[in-house]
């Protein structure tokens, strides 16, 4: 071996963290009012880091791009700007470990109902707003973990992996609650500890379960769910279609029985089953899908159009709005791309359970504020300007104007 091979070079030193670096604290002021209630809890004289300069902490920096480790957040710490705006002073690593261990992440929750309750219906989906039930998607995403986070079980210990159930207000655009669990965690069984009254569940295939369903009646709520297409049922009416519905890609709309002797739970009602034809943009586009790992250890295959087959307890609704409520289930799926690609808070600023849900419940916050500031969801030209800001080459005067020119025009 050559003197080169054995001395490779390492990454190059990042550059000190300077004040003007640290862009997002602005954003903390609409919460900071709210965190003082979490300073008395696990407190003690000896404690360097309490509850709620920890949030804090973790707020900047999910505010701030040139953060990217937990040793550039201390460091963040011990600048003026953050002292003087924030009134954050230095922390140890080892205090900022212990930290994400004892605090309890339930304290969290009453701030994210306070925003939530803040945020007003975006509008966007008039047709929906009129029904008297909330509509709520729910579904869960892997946070790829490391060998040493052994609670953190997945496909074997080389290979750890936790999971973040969500729950998402689809009329609002934004996310209501989350829990954090490992990645072999069973999606229904905690939607099932979670299920609350007068909400009209959007489900895909993972949800697929009968007990489910009826429990979901149980608890005062409704369901929209996709099934497997091998799903089981007794016909008791085929619906007529319009033309309208047709056009669509509505093929069927039927009121069944499903399940059978081996899976009762709702043989003893009517279940509407609505038929989708959905068109393969891929192919449309003429690009060719790639074959991919799914997360359930199976290979997705190349592609075509196929149908979706929807169950709903709600007989009345017209079926063209089913298949709206389905279709909206997909701003979830954009939220996670949100989480992991823009707020990057699937970095793992804790190896704890409990810390990954801290810093999953102020992904969450940090989320709220800025659909809170900007009165809608983010779009891509937002989430650029935003990237502009916090790099530095957009002003506050910029991005003011960026958001200023996203208001309707009756505002």
């Amino acid at each position: 071996m050559n003197e080169v091979a054995r001395h490779k070079p390492g990454p190059s030193p990042k550059p000190p963290l300077k004040s003007k670096d640290i862009r997002g604290a602005k954003y903390l002021h609409n919460i900071l009012d709210l965190l003082p209630a979490l300073r008395s809890h696990r407190d003690c004289p000896n404690r360097e880091l309490h509850y709620d300069e920890y949030v804090a902490h973790v707020l900047l920096y999910l505010f701030t791009p040139a953060l990217t480790s937990l040793r550039g957040m201390q460091q963040a710490s011990t600048l003026k700007k953050v002292h003087s705006r924030l009134g954050l002073k230095r922390f140890s690593l080892g205090s900022f470990s212990e930290a994400s261990r004892v605090f309890d992440p339930a304290l969290l929750q009453p701030i994210i109902e306070e925003l939530v309750g803040q945020v007003c219906d975006l509008g966007e989906q008039p047709k929906l707003s009129a029904l008297d039930l909330a509509v709520t998607a729910y579904d869960g995403t892997l946070i790829h973990a490391l060998p040493k986070m052994l609670w953190a079980l997945w496909r074997c210990d080389e290979h750890r992996a936790a999971k973040m159930h969500l729950e998402y207000e689809v009329l609002k655009g934004v996310p209501t609650h989350a829990t954090i669990t490992n990645a072999h965690a069973s999606e229904g069984a905690v939607l099932r500890a979670h299920l609350a009254p007068g909400k009209l569940y959007i489900l895909d295939r993972g949800y697929a379960d009968y007990a489910l369903m009826a429990d979901i009646r149980t608890a005062g709520s409704s369901f929209v769910l996709r099934l497997h297409n091998n799903a089981v049922y007794d016909l008791v009416e085929e619906r007529p279609l319009s033309d309208a519905a047709r056009q669509t890609g509505i093929l069927t709309d039927r009121l069944v029985r499903l399940g059978s002797k081996f899976a009762p739970e709702l043989r003893d009602r009517d279940i509407r089953l609505v038929e989708v034809y959905v068109r393969d943009t891929d192919k449309l586009l003429g690009r060719k899908r790639k074959r991919r790992v799914a997360s359930k250890k199976t290979y997705r295959t190349d592609g075509g159009d196929y149908t979706l087959l929807l169950a709903t307890d709600q007989l009345d609704l017209d079926v063209e709005l089913i298949a709206l409520l389905f279709r909206s289930r997909w701003q979830i799926e954009l939220f996670f791309r949100w989480f992991k690609k823009v707020l990057e808070a699937d970095h793992l600023l804790s190896l704890s359970q409990n810390g990954l849900t801290i810093v999953a419940y102020c992904a969450l916050i940090a989320s709220l504020l800025i659909t809170l500031w900007t009165g809608r969801k983010p779009t891509k030209r937002t989430l650029e300007m935003l990237s502009f800001y916090y790099a530095g080459w957009a002003d506050e005067e910029e991005l003011a104007a960026h958001i200023e020119a996203l208001q309707p025009a009756d505002a």
